[in-house]
Parts: structure tokens; C-alpha cells; sequence
């Protein structure tokens, strides 16, 4: 049985959002090598607080059809370079309770062992729907700087809550629930918060669609000049450093109604998949961008988190609302890259899904990126596909889903010191391979 403190995968209940031909032998073994990394490892596997990304590299593969042997060489390549777990403290778990005691050790990573042994603890005793209306949803200064920092570290903390939510493993919503406390607020407090408050609050009926949004800026060139190579964070010393104002003013505009949930969650994923995929120079091979794909990747657990029947309505506008921000920010981020569509649309179509599932499991080097990659692109296909006649500007259809995997699988290939991915694919130094990329 799953709980707070013991994966347990079964391939008729836990396989994923989107699955393709789970086995049962691979959800054991998934399920002992999550449990090991869960006692043994820390959140970061370096102190420049850069993820382990094990169980979502475990969780992506076993759900794309992988052998318990594919598993365990993933786990053995990956498990290297882990950090080891940090001692507890019980004296810290139990003053946890307390919410000034509970605040005083955010963003501190030495205390994620307390932060995952305290939400474990609550998530036993409560379940997981009470804890994240205590800890994430309240509406209180706790559960408001929770969810700022959900959305921090490069979206880390809510792909790894993610990842339990959609797999139905209360230990790894603890995990992501630790991770969350240590990463920091600033992010949410300088630009989501603000958002928020210029839409009016949560849930206001968007008049505009991501897309739409998109190519606002695209056209904004006070967002397009706002961001330089050498910024060492293109968000904090670039976007939101000198044109935060004007990010807001199209952040704020991506508002999400009751009765628009299935069409935005859509619309979010099209448009991400599109700046993603179209991101190119016509003068160099297709690759694909670092940052973007994680807006990619996350997006399949909105999928699981809309239709949570124990998540009130309004923490699932809000969560997506957050959502379709981020994407706007992280695409402006990036030197807001020309879109060059029929890169895309031409790209040959030379393997099918499963071709792509099976490449992304044996990839010698991944650590899970690609594997999410495959995964999300064809979850967004199923979950595009009831909209390609209703919504004729919808840019990523038909057969260009399948085209972008072909494009993901293609440009990853494991080549030497060749780095899989380009880092901020609107700036020329990106593409120089002698360039170093800053965040």
C-alpha cells in the first residue's frame, strides 16, 4: 500500500496520465528504487541546488513501457553523482508545528529531511487532500509563501508534486512538498502575487488566450530589449528588472473561468509546445530549449490536477492561471525567440510513438528531461486533439505532434560533450556550442 513513506506503484491504478504498455515486474522494481532514493539521497545533487531528478526519470520511464533492466541502468547512471540524505532532527519536526517556527526554516535545504519527515507525518495523519489545504491552499502568509515557492526553482518543486499527484504516491507529494519550503519566494511575491491582484483576483473570464498573449509580446519591444545575454538571471536581473510592468500588464491578462478550464488547459499546452518546438535557426540543426521544455514537461499534470476531486475549483483556476504565467515569463525570459513554424511542420516524420518511447527510455545519458519530453508532447496530442476543428488558430495539430517527437528524440543524441539542449534559444550565443549559457 502507498503512503507517506512507502511508494508502492501498481501498473492498474498508478500508471500515469498518459501510459503506453506498463508492466507489473517494472512497477516493482520502480516502486524499490523510488523507495531507495526517498531514504538515501537529498533533494539537490549539488550545492548550486541543482534537482535529483531520479523519480521523475523512474516514474516517466516505467510509465512509457520500460523493463525493470531499463529501470535499474537509469537509476545506476543517475544515483552517481546524488548527495547523500541530511540528518533529521526531531526537536526541528516537532516545532514545525508551530507556523512561525514552520516559516522560520524556509529556503534553508539543510532542513529538507525535517520538511519531508514532518509532511510525511501529516500526510499519514490527515491524507493528502487536507495537507494541501493547509500547507498550499489556505489563503494564509504559510500556505501563500508555499505556493510562491511551488512555483520557484525552475518549476522543480511543482513537477515533483506533480509527479505524485498524478502517480498516486503520498510519498512523493511529501517530497515535493519538502522541496517546495526550501526553494525560495521572490518569484512568486515580485511577480505572481502582482499578477494577481492587476486580474482582479482568481478566476476572472479570460478574454484573451495564451497564444494570443504570446504574440503580444512577441510584438512588445520594451519585453523583446528587456533581457541581455549577460544577465545571470534572465528572469530577476532581466524581465522583471527592466520591463516588469509591462510583464505584468499580459501576465495579469491570462485569467482562466470556471466553465473555460478545458479550453485553456489546451491552449496552455499548444502554446508551449509551439514556442518550444519553433524555436529555431534556420542556419543551424534543430534543437530545443532547456528552459522551455520544463514548461512542457509540467504541463501534463494539469491534466491530473483539474480534474482532482479533492482540490476545490478555485485552487485549480488558480494553479493553471499560474501556469499560463509562467510560460509567458519563461518564454520572454529567453530572448523571445523568433517562431519559425514550418520547421516544424516539415521536420520528417521517421518514428512512431512508440519509436520515440523507446529511444527516450535508452538514451545513455538522460536524466529524465527527454523522457518527460516524449511523455507530455504525447499527452498534449490527446488533449489538443478535441479542439484542432473548434479552434483553427491552434498552431501544434495534426501530425505535428508526432513530428516535434521525431525533433526531441533527433536532437538529443548522445554525441560526445555535445550538450542535448540549447539554453535560451533567442540569443545568438545560445547557439554557439564554445559559449557558456547562464541562467
Amino acid at each position: 500500500m502507498a503512503t507517506a513513506t512507502n511508494i508502492d506503484l501498481s501498473p492498474v491504478t498508478d500508471s500515469g496520465i498518459y501510459s503506453s504498455n506498463v508492466r507489473e515486474d517494472s512497477a516493482r522494481t520502480a516502486s524499490e528504487i523510488l523507495q531507495e532514493d526517498l531514504a538515501i539521497h537529498h533533494v539537490f545533487f549539488n550545492d548550486e541546488h541543482f534537482h535529483n531528478h531520479i523519480p521523475h526519470q523512474v516514474l516517466s520511464i516505467y510509465a512509457l513501457g520500460a523493463s525493470p533492466e531499463d529501470i535499474r541502468a537509469c537509476y545506476e547512471r543517475n544515483k552517481t553523482y546524488q548527495r547523500p540524505a541530511l540528518p533529521s532532527s526531531q526537536d526541528v519536526i516537532q516545532s514545525m508545528h508551530e507556523v512561525a517556527k514552520f516559516q522560520e526554516y524556509f529556503g534553508k535545504e539543510e532542513h529538507y529531511p525535517n520538511y519531508l519527515a514532518f509532511f510525511q507525518h501529516e500526510i499519514d495523519e490527515k491524507g493528502i487532500c487536507r495537507v494541501l489545504e493547509e500547507y498550499v491552499f489556505a489563503g494564509d502568509e504559510r500556505a501563500e509563501s508555499m505556493m510562491c515557492r511551488m512555483f520557484g526553482g525552475l518549476i522543480h518543486p511543482l513537477i515533483h508534486l506533480g509527479f505524485g499527484l498524478e502517480f498516486n504516491q503520498p510519498a512523493i507529494v511529501a517530497q515535493g512538498l519538502a522541496q517546495t519550503a526550501v526553494h525560495d519566494d521572490w518569484l512568486g511575491r515580485a511577480f505572481f502575487i502582482s499578477a494577481e491582484k492587476m486580474a482582479g483576483g482568481i478566476g476572472k473570464p479570460g478574454r484573451k488566450s495564451l497564444l494570443q498573449l504570446l504574440n503580444e509580446i512577441r510584438a512588445d519591444k520594451a519585453l523583446i530589449e528587456s533581457v541581455q545575454w549577460s544577465d545571470g538571471n534572465k528572469i530577476k536581473d532581466g524581465v522583471l528588472h527592466r520591463a516588469p510592468e509591462q510583464m505584468l500588464k499580459y501576465a495579469s491578462q491570462f485569467t482562466v473561468s470556471e466553465d473555460q478550464v478545458d479550453e485553456r488547459l489546451a491552449d496552455m499546452i499548444n502554446t508551449v509546445v509551439y514556442y518550444t518546438s519553433a524555436a529555431q535557426r534556420p542556419t543551424r540543426e534543430m534543437r530545443l530549449d532547456f528552459f522551455f521544455i520544463h514548461c512542457v514537461n509540467s504541463s501534463i499534470f494539469f491534466s491530473k490536477i483539474v480534474n482532482l476531486p479533492f482540490v476545490n475549483q478555485q485552487s485549480k483556476l488558480r494553479m493553471l492561471e499560474w501556469k499560463g504565467r509562467i510560460d509567458l515569463l519563461m518564454y520572454t525570459s529567453r530572448g523571445t525567440p523568433d517562431l519559425l513554424l514550418d520547421e516544424v511542420a516539415n521536420y520528417p516524420l521517421k518514428e512512431d510513438w512508440s519509436q520515440i518511447f523507446s529511444r527516450s527510455i535508452a538514451h545513455p545519458s538522460d536524466d529524465g528531461h527527454l523522457a518527460k519530453l516524449a511523455r507530455a508532447l504525447a499527452n498534449g496530442q490527446k488533449v489538443c486533439q478535441a479542439y484542432e476543428s473548434k479552434n483553427p488558430e491552434m498552431p501544434i495539430r495534426g501530425d505535428m505532434w508526432l513530428r516535434i517527437g521525431n525533433i526531441a528524440v533527433d536532437s538529443t543524441v548522445d554525441e560526445g560533450d555535445r550538450p542535448m539542449w540549447v539554453r535560451s534559444t533567442g540569443f545568438d550565443e545560445a547557439w554557439e556550442p564554445q559559449e557558456r549559457a547562464h541562467m
